[in-house]
């Protein structure tokens, strides 16, 4: 069976085994919980101590904390003891790596450790190994020979313990046999799994974490799909897209990966990694998790059930289309900027997307991430466009304009047979996904496609809105429809967050299942500000908290640069340079938030280029995945400079490391100069 959940039509929870972790029960039902992990040394007492308590009234419900060695491991039980004496009983959750003695001294002492099966046991040296069966099968029986203390101690104790996979860290052993690749993250944790079962140990939670939402997905999928398979029974699982970043680009990727998975009923647990204070990571985990109510199932009984998937929810194959003008087929997908609410444009207004007007000289600048059409339904413009820009609007204003191929209509299905004059470039019709009874059927859907110029935008007043438009899409296969595709989501929500999480969760899921040839989006009524909810936690450590990033910008500049990161964050359009930037833990040798900025601001006009920015060796390069270039912390204001995987530059003073960063870029074709 292809599915990998209960139902791809409807909210319907995966219900997993039951996994007690302290005084909190993860699994089986019961609520998604949210947790965090500290910065701070863990050999820092007090100020680990303090740390935690500011996650917990944050709404931590779970915190992890850093062992890389015994004495941190040790020194658990003085945090634990102090914590517990102020009165807060929340688990903690120990994080190790490289040091099996450490987690099994942590045992002893917390309520669950964390283990990474790529380095638990396994030397990561990146080297191509060729592995006999016989040796494969040799090196599993070591893994149990190391592996089996850990599960003994947790058995006794009543640890819980979480096997969590890194995309960027699997050991040399997979990568021979899997590559770098999600079934081979699946592999990785399975045999830790198997060996745990096999000690009658189920006090387990599993991961499957990427610096990519596509493939942490997928390697969830494939997980789920591997226990069902095996066991006929799912363990509890924790979500989340490692080291995604800060702010705005933060946001986007942990809600693509994480949200795209909620929608589907999976997730017992998550983390948002953002490279900021742990405390503020909660309030976004939050509003992920908010959204999804045991009422969510309203209206699920529009959508038509399935048994048979046209498509493959384990691998990323574009849903294959015609070409439309500059829509579908192998064109990038196009972004459509949201003017609805705006009135008496002018060529300044433009800006906010990407096109900048010069009035001195009557010429526009475009951007990387200009968009690609206008949407305006209540005017025309007084100007000229720029460059190749369209505007998409009402069909009685388009039978007024004076340039119908700069202009184009946008129907809906009815009006679209009603109408005598279309377009001979490109007619949008747009459609609600089973958000009605007298909605399309069959039959218009394959009469409509068989225009040429057709371009369908897909969306759905169902409250499970992105359930409605996947169907719908699959319907779409299934009837041979070929027709391009815009995806259009609207969030009623309040806050920056809010908008950021539903765009990209909605958007973002279809995106990554390979549905969708260009994105708008907008906010439901006459809003015209982006409301904050910038939290009292952030506030108070003078730190920003990356909830007021469009404060004094326009709805139009936030729903462009949202659009694109979403593209960006799914690897289907790629506009800037990109930053794999670490959470930070008291492993980070060097001031991360302070360097994440610093390099950001000499190196965004990169476009396409992946930069990972690690605070130390445990992170990078074994978790830094694809990036191309990465600056790693190897020892107290230390940096070492990578190109993948490969060191270039060992132990560098990190008061010249972001000027070596830069001379690493020049050396290998990499940098270019602002002009």
């Amino acid at each position: 069976m292809e599915q990998y959940c209960n139902s791809i039509t409807s909210y319907n929870r995966l219900i997993t085994r039951e996994v007690k972790v302290g005084n909190l029960i993860i699994g089986g039902g019961h609520p998604i919980r949210v947790q965090t992990m500290t910065t701070t040394d863990t050999l820092d007492t007090e100020k680990t101590v303090a740390q935690v308590i500011r996650c917990i009234e944050a709404g931590a419900e779970l915190v992890r904390i850093t062992a890389p060695s015994k004495t941190e491991a040790e020194n658990l039980a003085a945090i634990k003891a102090s914590l517990r004496a102020k009165g807060y009983t929340t688990p903690i959750v120990a994080d190790i790596h490289f040091t099996p003695n450490a987690a099994e001294i942590a045992a002893t002492i917390i309520e669950k450790v964390r283990v990474n099966p790529g380095n638990y046991v396994d030397k990561k040296k990146f080297e191509q190994i060729e592995y006999t069966d016989e040796e494969y099968v040799e090196e599993i029986e070591r893994i149990r020979e190391r592996f089996t203390p850990l599960v003994l101690i947790c058995k006794e104790h009543g640890t819980a313990m979480r096997i969590g996979t890194n995309h960027g860290s699997l050991s040399d052993r997979i990568m021979s046999r899997y590559g770098d690749t999600a079934i081979g993250m699946v592999e990785s944790a399975m045999e830790f799994l198997r060996i745990a079962r096999s000690l009658d140990y189920h006090q387990i939670i599993l991961s499957m974490k990427s610096s990519n939402p596509q493939v942490m997905v997928q390697a969830y999928r494939l997980l789920i799909q591997q226990m069902q398979n095996e066991f006929n029974e799912c363990y509890p699982l924790h979500l989340g897209v490692t080291e995604a970043g800060d702010g705005e680009d933060g946001r986007i990727k942990s809600a693509v990966g994480i949200g795209t998975l909620l929608e589907d009923g999976i997730g017992d647990t998550i983390r948002v990694s953002l490279t900021e204070d742990p405390e503020l990571e909660i309030p976004v985990c939050k509003d992920l998790v908010k959204r999804y109510p045991g009422n969510r199932v309203k209206g699920a009984d529009m959508i038509p059930t399935i048994t048979h998937l046209p498509y493959s929810p384990f691998e990323y194959k574009r849903r294959e289309t015609i070409q439309v003008s500059t829509i579908g087929s192998k064109s990038v997908p196009v972004v459509i900027a949201n003017y609805k609410n705006k009135t008496a444009l002018l060529p300044e207004h433009l800006n906010a997307i990407g096109y900048i007007y010069d009035e001195a000289i009557d010429k526009w600048t475009i951007t990387d991430a200009a968009a690609d059409f206008i949407y305006s339904p209540n005017e025309l413009l007084s100007f000229d466009l720029p460059g190749t820009l369209r505007v998409i609007t009402s069909p009685a204003l388009w039978e007024t304009a004076t340039d119908t191929n700069k202009y184009l209509p946008l129907f809906n299905f009815k009006t679209y047979f009603q109408s005598t004059h279309k377009s001979d470039s490109i007619n949008f019709v747009e459609v609600d996904c089973y958000g009605s009874k007298n909605g399309i059927r069959d039959e218009q859907l394959v009469s409509i496609s068989k225009d040429p110029t057709v371009v369908f935008c897909l969306s759905s007043t169902l409250s499970h809105a992105m359930p409605a438009v996947r169907r719908m899409m699959m319907r779409m296969m299934e009837l041979k429809i070929q027709s391009p595709v815009i995806l259009v989501t609207d969030s009623a929500w309040q806050s920056t967050d809010e908008h950021l999480i539903h765009f990209a969760t909605e958007a973002g899921a279809l995106l990554l299942d390979g549905f969708g040839d260009g994105i708008c989006i907008g906010l439901q009524g006459k809003q015209v500000e982006i409301a904050s909810n910038e939290n009292e936690a952030g506030a108070e450590s003078g730190k920003v908290s990356g909830r007021n990033y469009y404060n004094n910008n326009s709805v139009e500049q936030f729903l462009n640069s949202t659009a694109f990161g979403i593209l960006q964050a799914t690897r289907t359009r790629i506009s800037k340079t990109e930053y794999i930037s670490c959470p930070s833990c008291g492993r980070t040798l060097f001031e991360l938030q302070e360097t994440t900025a610093k390099i950001r601001a000499v190196t965004s006009h990169l476009k396409g280029l992946k930069i990972a920015i690690m605070g130390c060796i445990v992170n990078g390069p074994g978790e830094m995945a694809d990036a191309d270039f990465g600056y790693v912390g190897s020892g107290v204001g230390k940096i070492t400079l990578y190109k993948g995987k490969e060191v270039m530059k060992r132990n560098i003073d990190s008061a010249v490391a972001v000027d070596e960063l830069i001379l690493l870029l020049k050396e290998h074709n990499a940098w270019i100069d602002l002009v």
